[in-house]
């Protein structure tokens, strides 16, 4: 196979993913939209969809430093500055600290504090078992191939655009929070997942012998994030 149909190859791949795997289509996103206000209100119920949210995107963030391959410096440029999207934003300020103040104005009980978010060993332990799971599978499969990293920057502006409008029937201000408004205003996840794409094809036809375990990944990412959904609308449904 010639290099560049292996990078179309992985293209057309990542293309079924999205169409399979889109979280926006996930039922969780329509439960949550339909979730009575006044139940979905309660300092609880938020805090537990919180701790399990905001424990997913840890786990991407920390691990992400170690996703492979990207060892020379201008591979390792470019995945700075998606980290430092995250992670050094204007005065000290990260993704993590403006998801944390989103739900606290929302009324939610955080029941981690945001310094307590650090060992991904550690923080399955606070967890209930489906978010445990999606951490462990992110501390594990990271470090082996781009493909998660791919997919989870492939679907994070489709993922935080649903969870802002199923949250907005209940809390119309949460469309300000800077969580969102910041992202999107400066289509900073598209960016991400565009970056994601041409990096890993550019891998790929380097060293086309890599181009299966990456699908693998990427797939075992994609049927994780699925069952991570899940879990958060188990919360939803046993809170009913």
């Amino acid at each position: 196979m010639q290099n560049q149909d292996i990078g179309m190859k992985f293209y057309r791949f990542l293309d079924e993913i999205y169409q399979i795997h889109l979280p926006s289509k996930h039922s969780f996103f329509a439960c949550l939209a339909k979730f009575p206000p006044e139940k979905l209100c309660s300092p609880n119920l938020l805090g537990n969809l919180y701790i399990r949210y905001q424990a997913a995107c840890h786990a991407t963030r920390v691990m992400v430093y170690c996703v492979p391959h990207l060892d020379s410096p201008a591979l390792r440029v470019r995945k700075l500055r998606i980290i430092s999207d995250d992670d050094s934003l204007k005065d000290g300020d990260t993704h993590h600290y403006q998801l944390s103040r989103a739900f606290s104005n929302m009324g939610a009980e955080l029941l981690i504090v945001d310094e307590d978010f650090g060992s991904l060993d550690d923080l399955q332990k606070k967890l209930d078992p489906m978010a445990a799971d999606f951490v462990s599978l992110v501390q594990n499969i990271y470090p082996k191939s781009l493909g998660p990293w791919c997919v989870i920057e492939m679907f994070a502006d489709d993922w935080m655009r649903a969870l802002m409008n199923s949250l907005s029937h209940s809390f119309p201000l949460i469309k300000e929070e800077p969580y969102f408004a910041e992202c999107f205003s400066q289509g900073v996840e598209e960016r991400h997942a565009q970056e994601a794409r041409e990096i890993t094809k550019f891998i790929l036809m380097r060293s086309p012998e890599l181009l299966i375990p990456t699908m693998e990944g990427a797939k075992m990412m994609a049927t994780g994030l699925d069952r991570f959904w899940f879990g958060l609308e188990k919360l939803l449904r046993d809170s009913q």
